[in-house]
């Protein structure tokens, strides 16, 4: 069974100087508002496109990974991922970097290491972040 996720964006005035709101309107769990200037500059309090992809990536990398540790028989007592997105005006989205800390009794380093990096490359937000370079870092806590 296939799943169709939506957001909607209201958007009031010019790139520079307007902005609007970001609503998960499927799950109804949030709204937020958005700007240009949280994109090229980092305004606090509002988010841009690339925090909402890096939130979509950590969460779904988090699911490959589980699922990965778990098919071989190590399932993850937990799992901390931060996936940063670079954003550079002019240019576009440059990459993301997926920092993970994670606790899994009784796995080797070596299994560990070559667990995330296929986590990585299945991962459906991956997948689709084809286009850019996504980098890894993975420790066990």
């Amino acid at each position: 069974m296939s799943v169709t996720s939506e957001a909607t964006t209201l958007w009031f005035g010019d790139l520079l100087s307007g902005s609007g709101t970001t609503s998960l309107d499927s799950s109804d769990a949030a709204e937020f508002p958005v700007s240009w200037a949280a994109r090229s500059q980092g305004e606090s309090g509002r988010t841009n496109p690339e925090e909402l992809l890096g939130a979509a990536h950590s969460a779904c990398y988090s699911m490959a990974f589980s699922h990965a540790l778990a098919g071989a028989g190590t399932p993850p007592e937990s799992l901390q991922v931060t996936a940063a997105v670079t954003f550079e005006p002019g240019e576009g989205i440059t990459g993301s970097h997926l920092l993970v800390s994670a606790k899994i009794p009784g796995i080797s380093e070596a299994d560990f290491q070559r667990l995330a990096e296929e986590a990585k490359a299945n991962c459906p937000v991956s997948k689709a972040l084809a286009g850019i370079p996504i980098t890894l870092e993975a420790s066990l806590a």
